[in-house]
């Protein structure tokens, strides 16, 4: 395998999991951090010590200078949280080589509807689209971490490049299949985080199996719409992306996004849940309100993220909206 000089942009737990998987694979590793001191605190401990403080990095290098990051790298890795990364991406545009192989990790849409894709083909220009390559799949931080048997998918319009991706992570416990659809891949990604709040709502209520295992089923389903009206494959949503994200992040205990609605069914502020995740992204959240803004564009019934965005921001009660899920006209399933 060729090694590489790697950046990762994002120093929180999916970051520091992604970092010890290439340093697995040998590739040097720089990991550039935004809050002040962090950078410091890793160099000198050898491991993160604000995120997944467990866990030895050996080999790594930490910086909160994004230029030390990012020049003269052969890999550069966005995984910052979503309603940062065009700024992270604008900055970094200029230190880009013009053969950079550029990934992204992060799993989330913008308030004005965009996926990280059309984010960074924006601030890092149409002509490296083909260099660009994005990574989902069901795959908790700290169990990577713990280095268990993990699969994701990467997905690029250059299936070159994809390999590169893929190669670049594939290791003994981390396998990685690859793809063309980036939008299949990213839409999956993004949206079953709003799925995973409504099976923790139902979780906190108290309901049962059934219960959880509709909200899923029903949701792949208004992620497959979506999609589909987006232009992706369907069987990408059968896949690691699709299927296999949204039973994760819907069952596991891991799950900050199951987490949220568990609390909030308790009867926990938004703002109160926010802050008990000390310092930890729902990307869930924020993507409740631009997935809802961006199915109105569209012209898609989702209701199940309808519910979500009224328990989030309209201050709606759970209960009532498991009523009104349940109320709805009856309709063919594929429909």
């Amino acid at each position: 395998m060729t090694k590489l000089r790697c950046a990762v942009l994002g120093a929180g737990s999916f970051g520091t999991a992604l970092a010890s998987v290439l340093l697995a694979n040998e590739h040097d590793v720089t990991l550039w951090c935004f809050e002040p001191g962090h950078a410091d605190e890793i160099n000198a401990a050898g491991r993160n010590t604000r995120y997944q403080t467990g866990f030895d990095l050996p080999g790594i290098k930490a910086t909160i200078d994004l230029s030390a990051a990012v020049t003269d790298k052969d890999l550069v890795l966005f995984v910052s949280p979503s309603h940062v990364t065009r700024l992270v991406a604008k900055q970094a545009a200029p230190l880009l080589g013009p053969d950079t192989l550029i990934a992204c990790a992060t799993k989330g849409i913008e308030q004005s509807g965009e996926t990280m894709a059309e984010v960074l083909i924006e601030e890092l220009g149409e002509d490296r689209r083909d260099h660009m390559v994005f990574l989902s799949g069901p795959s908790f931080a700290f169990e990577v971490l713990e280095r268990q048997p993990t699969a994701v998918v990467a997905a690029g319009w250059d299936h070159d490049n994809a390999e590169r991706v893929q190669q670049a992570f594939a290791c003994s416990f981390f396998r990685v299949y690859s793809s063309e659809d980036v939008i299949g891949v990213e839409l999956g990604g993004a949206v079953k985080n709003i799925i995973a709040i409504a099976a923790g709502l139902c979780d906190g209520l108290g309901f049962g199996h059934n219960a959880r295992a509709a909200i899923i089923t029903r949701g792949l389903a208004e992620i497959s719409r979506l999609g589909i009206a987006k232009g992706a494959n369907p069987i990408t949503f059968m896949g690691l992306a699709g299927m296999g994200d949204l039973v994760l992040t819907c069952t596991g205990d891991l799950s900050r996004n199951r987490t949220v609605g568990k609390r909030l069914a308790t009867g926990m502020s938004l703002d109160e849940v926010t802050e008990s995740l000390g310092g930890q992204v729902a990307e869930g959240v924020l993507t409740t309100a631009s997935t809802r803004a961006l199915s109105h564009t569209i012209g898609l019934d989702m209701p199940i993220v309808e519910a979500v965005y009224a328990i989030l921001y309209l201050g709606a009660e759970p209960l009532s909206m498991v009523s009104r899920l349940m109320g709805r006209p009856l309709k063919r399933e594929t429909e």
